[in-house]
């Protein structure tokens, strides 16, 4: 019950510091895939009850964030048509649209990326990580190529490109915001690390290696989440062969969980005591992680609940409605189970490829497939389509959500589905 009530009043302080009309970071106010607002649209198309459709220029598969009725996204640019290329200079760019109307607000130029021979995955950009509106400010993460602070009006607080690593397939995990600090992980090819940044002037408050595990491959693209357990705050972070509990303040390494994994992608989810964690590649595994206030160390064997290897995500995180855990393979496979044994309840085909995070709102589940298509499930122990549309556009970022406005950024454009 005292873990219940800890957990309702983190909650309840997201939602009192984001208004319900905003989206100001991946996964929405509460960092989960919920979306606290009174209706969404159910039915469109790529011309059909859409507000506003806008190019946007260069390339980046960072997810929208919405804030006082702006949307912001990270792009990188190049001139011309060579927005793949390798050996290219590129701008690195923060841009602002008002969410009315698609109108251009501002858009900043943060960082020069230098050309390099070192190609990226086919399913990433060179702006991928999705930015955080906080107070006033944005802060948008490039990888291993920089972070940086800039206020609502474009002005670039600070920037910090320091700190660079040896990256495989490009950059990915998005930063998450913990008090007065700004932590990312960074799991590169070689000497993986995990970083926090003061965010008042971007200079390293932590800095910790990721200790041994077993696995050779290090890369992975995570985005920490933090859970609070009997008062006491965990920064959970997924990684190449372990998942890590730190102290968010300190950095200091709680405990972790071993198992076979790379390229780790998906956000954790916290459920009852129980965190979910993701593996990665090659075959993912689903696990149920019991986490407590005083663990340390290696915990696999004693806290590891449960695991699910069948159709487990690479790519999606997962979600929790009403004391049910859904999830979605990347090849469209969906998923419910009990959060708490891992029991499969229903395993149905949706769509896909998948790569986008699915998000919930007022009883519906809401997925994004690579081709454009939207399904719409009605959540519950019953597999119930409630609609699919299509805008029939490369689609890799995840929803953002306003009051009766979904907001999609495909390859070319960023629209504003619902009237």
């Amino acid at each position: 019950m005292k873990f219940l009530i800890i957990h309702f009043l983190t909650t309840l302080l997201f939602l009192t510091l984001c208004p319900a009309n905003d989206w100001p970071r991946f996964r929405g106010p509460t960092e989960d895939g919920h979306a606290k607002v009174k209706s969404l649209p159910l039915k469109w198309s790529a011309t059909e009850n859409v507000k506003w459709k806008i190019p946007v220029p260069g390339k980046g598969w960072s997810s929208p964030v919405l804030s006082d009725g702006n949307i912001y996204l990270t792009t990188a640019f190049v001139e011309g048509d060579n927005q793949d290329a390798a050996a290219v200079k590129r701008e690195l760019r923060v841009l602002c649209f008002n969410a009315e109307n698609g109108k251009t607000v501002w858009a900043t130029k943060v960082f020069d990326q230098k050309a390099s021979s070192r190609p990226i995955h086919k399913k990433n950009s060179h702006a991928s990580p999705t930015p955080i509106i906080e107070n006033g400010k944005v802060y948008v993460h490039f990888g291993h190529m920089g972070t940086a602070c800039l206020d609502l009006k474009g002005k670039i607080i600070w920037a910090n490109n320091e700190l660079g690593y040896n990256p495989l397939h490009g950059n990915g995990g998005t930063p998450i915001i913990v008090d007065d600090l700004l932590i990312y992980s960074a799991d590169a090819l070689t000497n993986p690390f995990i970083v926090a940044l003061n965010k008042k002037n971007g200079k390293v408050a932590w800095k910790n290696s990721r200790s041994g595990t077993p696995q050779d491959k290090k890369f992975s693209f995570s985005t920490p989440t933090l859970i609070n357990v009997a008062g006491k705050r965990q920064l959970i972070s997924p990684a190449s062969g372990a998942v890590f509990s730190y102290d968010p303040l300190s950095g200091a390494e709680l405990w972790n969980v071993t198992y076979r994994g790379w390229s780790v992608i998906p956000k954790p989810v916290l459920y009852k005591g129980l965190v979910f964690v993701v593996t990665g590649y090659e075959r993912s595994t689903l696990l149920g992680i019991r986490v407590d206030k005083d663990s340390k160390g290696d915990v696999t064997d004693s806290h590891v609940e449960w695991e699910i290897t069948k159709r487990a995500p690479h790519t999606p995180s997962v979600l929790i409605v009403d004391d049910l855990l859904y999830f979605i393979s990347d090849g469209g496979i969906a998923t419910c189970v009990e959060p708490m044994t891992g029991e499969v309840i229903w395993q149905e085909r949706t769509a896909g490829p998948m790569s986008a995070s699915p998000i919930h709102s007022n009883g519906r589940i809401y997925f994004l497939d690579e081709q454009g298509q939207s399904t719409v499930i009605k959540a519950g122990r019953k597999f119930e389509v409630l609609a699919r549309n299509s805008i029939n556009e490369r689609t890799l970022a995840s929803y953002a959500i306003g009051e009766g406005a979904i907001y999609i950024r495909s390859l070319e454009n960023l629209y504003r589905i619902g009237k």
